[in-house]
């Protein structure tokens, strides 16, 4: 089931296009990062699945309908900077959210505050709050008609470790019962908590693929004697499709071999290749190819490094 799909969405403000038809399809129970730079497109991208603003081009769907439309009811929402009533308790601002919203029994807000750890803070009024217990109390909110779709902007924001460790914990939990879309400009909590990860450049997708397959495209860097026979040597390895030198210390040469499978596949070939050809070996693995890299490619690519 497709719980979330864009088609050709966009949205202009004047002559400028925050978001530029942008395309995707996210099943249902999927965690998918939504990662790009502030000013990328990404939080207007999510007011128009929520239905906050209305795309200047496209259509969007959730849970099968489109947006706006009924099913809006069975999607929480955290974007942009939570805010509450600072004169009111933690529970009451709940209260208040849960009557608007119709149909959420009165015990749902303290069984949220307590999913979220926030049941010993809950009289509290909201302006004592920290930014990390107003985050936790703005998912509680989002949580209270137990959402089948979760859209989450920036989650984390202000957190200090702790609390995002926690927060990371919280999303993970939630991944039982709903699928979600959480945008964020840190690279390290997509790879922490996701499966796949959309990538946005200058309100345009750049990349929309899942973490396990960029993981295996990462090439095996091998690291030897600096000798003439030794490129030639590896590119004849069953199974390499391609061999690039790197740059290496003085006396040593560093190749990056791509292939049919994953990088470590091709570790104990190479290893006894080298050994063969009586090469001294100084490094062999994997190439890292994290997200950071990847997003960096993508600047580097478009022409307008952030």
């Amino acid at each position: 089931m497709i719980a979330i799909s864009a088609t050709d969405l966009t949205k202009r403000y004047g002559r400028a296009e925050a978001v530029s038809h942008v395309s995707f399809e996210i099943e249902h129970g999927e965690i998918v990062g939504f990662l790009g730079p502030n000013g990328a497109g990404k939080t207007t991208t999510l007011r128009m699945l929520a239905g906050l603003v209305r795309p200047s081009g496209g259509s969007c769907q959730v849970l099968g309908e489109s947006v706006p439309g009924p099913n809006l009811r069975r999607v929480g929402t955290m974007i942009e900077e939570p805010s509450f009533y600072p004169y009111l308790s933690g529970r009451d601002n709940l209260r208040h959210a849960a009557l608007i919203h119709g149909d959420v029994p009165r015990a749902r807000v303290d069984e949220v505050l307590a999913f979220v750890h926030m049941q010993d803070a809950a009289a509290k009024k909201v302006k004592a709050y920290s930014q990390g217990m107003r985050q936790r109390l703005a998912l509680a909110r989002a949580l209270l008609s137990r959402p089948e779709v979760l859209l989450l902007d920036e989650p984390t924001n202000g957190l200090d470790p702790t609390q995002i460790q926690h927060m990371r914990e919280l999303i993970r939990e939630l991944a039982c019962e709903a699928t979600l879309l959480i945008s964020t400009h840190i690279l390290q909590e997509v790879q922490a908590v996701c499966g796949r990860v959309l990538i946005i450049q200058h309100g345009c997708l750049a990349l929309d693929a899942r973490l396990a397959e960029l993981a295996a495209a990462r090439r095996l860097l091998v690291t030897v004697d600096d000798r003439d026979e030794a490129q030639a040597m590896l590119a004849e390895l069953a199974g390499v499709t391609g061999v690039e030198r790197l740059p290496a210390a003085p006396g040593r040469a560093c190749f990056a071999l791509a292939g049919t499978g994953f990088a470590e596949e091709l570790a104990p070939a190479a290893a006894a290749a080298v050994a063969r050809a009586g090469l001294s070996l100084y490094g062999l693995g994997p190439e890292a190819r994290d997200l950071e890299k990847i997003f960096r490619d993508i600047n580097l690519h478009d022409g307008r490094e952030q």
